[in-house]
Order: C-alpha cells, then structure tokens, then sequence
C-alpha cells in the first residue's frame, strides 16, 4: 500500500475501499498518489494539501516564492523531476529545497540528494501548483513515470566539444551515443511543449537551440558550439540525408516514436551557412489538432459563412494568409466537415501534415514531376466530389483548381496574400481570366494567428489616448471597458501571460455584388469595400473583437495584424 494513502487512511480521511481502488490505479499506472486522489475527486488539490499540512505540522509554500527556472538551469534534473514529479526550487550552501506534493515519497528526497550531494530540505506545496510549474519548464505533456531516455549531462557534451571530428559517423548511428541521446532529449522535449518547429543554429563562439512556441521562437538549449558537426550530422542520420553533402540544403523526414507507440512526423530542411549547417524540424503532429469549428476562433456569421459555402456542391474556397497562419487547420476543419461516405475527397499537399482517415491525400514529390497540376488533373479523372489543392502556386495548377470548381466540384486551395480581396488580384495577375474568378469563387478567408491570454492570470491594461486615437477609425463605436494584457510572469497554467493561439479572420462571401465587381476587373480595394458594406470584419476589426472579448492583447494584435 502506498504510504501517503495509509496515512490517509489512518487518519480517517479515506476508506479502505478508496485505499484498495486507488492502489490498483497506481499498480497499472505510472500516477503519483497526489495524482490519484485529485483525479478520482476525493481531494481537491488545495484540501489535499491542507490535509498534510495538518498531518505533518508542515506549513503549505507557494512555489512562485523561488526563483525555480534559474535553479532549474543551473541543476538539471529532468529525468527525476519527471519520475517523481518533484521541483528543486532553490540551492543555499550545502542544501537543496525541494518542492513536494507528497511528503512520503523518501524515495524522491534519496535519489536528488544521491544527485547532487547536497542536503535536501522538503518543502509542501499544492499538487497543482506543482504540476504547473513543472509543466512551465518541460511542457504540457507530464509523464510522472520513467522518462523517455537517459538523460545527457552538461560534462558528457562539453567533453565531446573537446573533438569536434564527426568523420566517424559510426558513433552518431547508434542510439546511445550521447549526441543521439541528447537529440532525442531535444526533440521529445519539443513534442512535449507543443513546439511547432526546432532550429538548430550554428554560429561562431556559440550553438543555440529554438523551439516556436505558439507561434514566438524561444531559446531551449545552448549545447557546446564544439559539437555542431556532431548534431547536424546526427539528425541527417534520422532524416536519411547525404551526411557527406554540406554545400547544398537537404529535405528530409524524421518518424519520431513516443513511448505510448505514438509516433510523430518531423519535416528535416538542412541549411549550410558561414559556421555550419543550420537544421529547422518542423514537427507534424496532426493527431494534436483539435478540428473542430468551434474552437478556431471564427464569429458566428464568420463560422455560418464558411459552412454554408462547404454545403454547396460546386465552387472555389480560398484560405489566404502567411506561412504558419493555420490555414491547413482551417481547410481540414471544413474537410472534417465534409468527410462523409457519400463523397469522394481527395488531396495533393506538400507535405500531408494532418492524416484524416476516409481522404485520399497525395504527397507532391518533384522529383518525379508529381507537381500540384498533375496531381490535381489525375484527380479529374478520380469521379472527386470534393478536391483540396495545397496551394495554387502558378497559372496552371489555378486554371485547372478553377475549371473544376466550374464543373461541378468543391474546389479548397490555399494562397500567400495579405487580405482577402488581394487573393483575386493576385489571381488575375497570374494570368487567370476575370469572368472565371466571378464564376468559381464562393468564398475567401484570410486569417492570422494571435496568442491567447491565459484566463487564470491576465490583468487589465488601460489603453492610453494615443492608442484609442489610432484605433477609433477601425472601429467608430469602440468600447474598450475589458481590455487585458498579459502577466509576464506568467502562471501554472501558461507560458509568459499566453496559452494556446486562437484565429483572426476576415471572411469574404462572395456574393452577385462581389461576383459582378471582380467580372468587370475592380481593384482589391473596390472589392474589399463592397464586402465591408456586406458586412464583412476586416482583419483589424476581427482583432479587435478579440480584444474586447478579453481573448487576446492589444500587444499581440499589433504583433500579428500591425494595428
């Protein structure tokens, strides 16, 4: 029986059958006792620490008292955080404060102390507040049993920077080199923090490592600029790339197996600059996509706009916005949407990032000249009734996309423009006929990613009267009584005063006003005000919604949209 129940039991403050269920919980699973109690709602995480705090004399801490990144940084410990989900949060002399939920678990105190041969002080804190603290430093996804592989020292990389001779690259193909395990260290962390891309950077006196988290590229590591070769070389290995080939950039992919048998896709781009080969990872986890309309962030009309153009059965929908503005996530919501037995659906993207069973998607290869026309012309000949086309890049692939979308099929393509009225410009500048965008098109979407604010600790902010100046034309009947900022410091459940990104769109219907405008050749701004008297929300104006919601921050509207 777990010692932390027995007490509990002891004391009169769980039945032994709770004892007997929870302790076959914890036999099948790697949960701390905390955990489990919390989980099964016998204790509420505060009760549960008043509870101890009373049976040990023991007072509750606040771990937002320590100063716990740094002491983190300076004394890693991941792999004994992780497995017993305890936080070293302060180092004074000889002694280390250790931050528990579960006053029993000697084991814990044994290993740190065995660690780092320093005394360990155990200080009581709420199970949650340290579960959030531990998530801030190594994401959202805790495990709190073993850890994915053993963990690299800072010793064992400076030894290697030591030799940066990677000639041998016999070493860098097994697992346990230390290079490999510290890759694999790296990318898992990455995984566990949601990053959507990793950058492993050379340059002359140092290395650093960047993930992008919700859109914003943070520092995770600075290893020894003396193993850049070492690192390179190794996540060639993983790609399958030419590891003697360091003039020209490579592509690749990286299978990246988790320990639930969950694997995860990583596109590999190799680049060689003045002081080694930079590589980026873009990481395609489609099974951490929710795809679902109602969490993307659309307006209520916004959202009844898109779905009523997804129930036609013929017409072009255009996704329009910058690279990483969610526009995949955008095209597969509607392609859930429609994802029925009744319809043949098919897809030609580069990559397929988000696999959806019951669609046939087809990976562009140009190696083999399998570009998006030819793909989408051997689609035609597929009896389709939905097709999705990655991005309409030139004339043909836009020619093609648009005969379709006239010949009774549903037509979904994405562009790189900056609103949604500039998508037709940008099309009749590729050579594409007028009257054939008025007869094709039903609706464009330009849309942009913000962060959101994270509920549990955003503080309102007073916008100044140089701010409202510059937003009053905007937004004439602005009311700004709710307005948010972020706390930079950030709480358990965030990162920095953010959690998460949430979409800003500006929805264009096109309607016969708009389809007779774009026949007879209007400009982008002629077209974008016919769509404001339609009622359309700009970008700016969709922003600041947002805002008024309490959702996002003016700092990142300016960020993202440049209000």
């Amino acid at each position: 029986m777990n010692n932390l129940l027995s007490i509990l039991q002891h004391a009169n403050l769980l039945s032994s059958d709770h004892v007997q269920d929870l302790t076959k919980q914890l036999s099948q699973n790697n949960h701390s006792a905390p955990a489990a109690l919390i989980n099964n709602n016998l204790f509420s995480s505060a009760r549960l620490a008043e509870a101890l705090s009373e049976l040990f004399s023991e007072p509750i801490d606040t771990i937002h008292n320590y100063r716990f990144e740094l002491t983190n940084k300076a004394l890693p410990n991941h792999e004994l955080i992780l497995k017993h989900l305890t936080l070293p949060v302060e180092v004074t002399k000889n002694t280390l404060t250790l931050a528990v939920s579960d006053p029993t678990n000697l084991e814990a105190q044994d290993d740190f102390r065995f660690a780092t041969g320093l005394q360990i002080k155990p200080v009581l804190v709420d199970h949650q507040q340290l579960v959030g603290a531990i998530r801030k430093l190594y994401g959202k996804q805790i495990a709190s049993g073993q850890s994915d592989s053993k963990s690299v020292s800072d010793s064992e990389l400076a030894d290697l920077a030591q030799f940066d001779d990677d000639a041998n690259a016999d070493e860098l193909v097994t697992d346990e080199a230390p290079v490999s395990r510290y890759i694999q260290q790296v990318l898992m962390d990455a995984v566990r923090k949601q990053a959507s891309d990793i950058h492993f950077e050379p340059f002359e006196q140092r290395y650093q490592i960047r993930f992008r988290l919700d859109g914003i590229l943070q520092t995770h590591g600075t290893p020894p600029v003396g193993i850049s070769r070492r690192l390179s070389t190794r996540l060639k290995i993983l790609a399958k790339l030419n590891i003697a080939e360091r003039r020209l950039p490579q592509d690749g992919r990286i299978k990246l197996t988790l320990a639930d048998g969950k694997s995860i896709d990583m596109r590999v781009s190799t680049l060689p600059t003045l002081f080694g080969e930079k590589v980026v990872l873009r990481i395609l986890d489609g099974g951490s996509v929710a795809l679902d309309i109602d969490s993307l962030g659309y307006s209520e009309k916004q959202k009844q706009d898109y779905l009523t153009a997804l129930d036609k059965p013929q017409g072009l929908i255009l996704m329009t916005g910058p690279t990483g503005s969610g526009k995949t996530v955008s095209l597969y919501t509607g392609l859930k949407y429609l994802n029925t037995a009744e319809r043949n659906i098919s897809t030609a993207e580069d990559p397929v990032e988000i696999n959806l069973p019951g669609i046939n998607q087809v990976n562009i290869n140009n190696d083999i000249k399998l570009d998006f026309a030819t793909a989408l012309r051997a689609f035609l000949r597929q009896d389709p009734d939905v097709v999705m086309v990655g991005e309409m890049r030139d004339l043909e692939t836009a020619e093609i996309g648009i005969k379709a979308a006239q010949t009774g099929h549903l037509v979904l393509s994405t562009l790189h423009t900056n609103s949604a009225a500039e998508s037709i410009t940008r099309l009749a500048n590729m050579g594409v006929a007028p009257y054939n965008l008025a007869a094709s098109l039903t609706l464009i979407i330009a849309q942009r990613l913000a962060r959101r604010l994270c509920q549990h600790c955003k503080v309102p902010h007073e916008v100044d009267d140089h701010q409202l100046t510059a937003l009053a034309p905007l937004y004439p009947s602005l009311m700004l009584n709710h307005v948010y900022q972020a706390n930079p410091e950030g709480c358990d459940h965030c990162n920095n005063g953010y959690i998460g990104r949430v979409g800003i769109y500006e929805v264009m219907r096109i309607d016969r006003t708009l389809s007779e405008a774009i026949g007879n050749g209007a400009s982008a701004s002629q077209l974008e005000t016919i769509a404001l008297n339609n009622g359309m929300l700009t970008l700016s104006l969709s922003g600041i919604e947002k805002l008024n919601q309490g959702i996002t921050s003016l700092a990142e509207l300016q960020r993202v949209i440049s209000l």
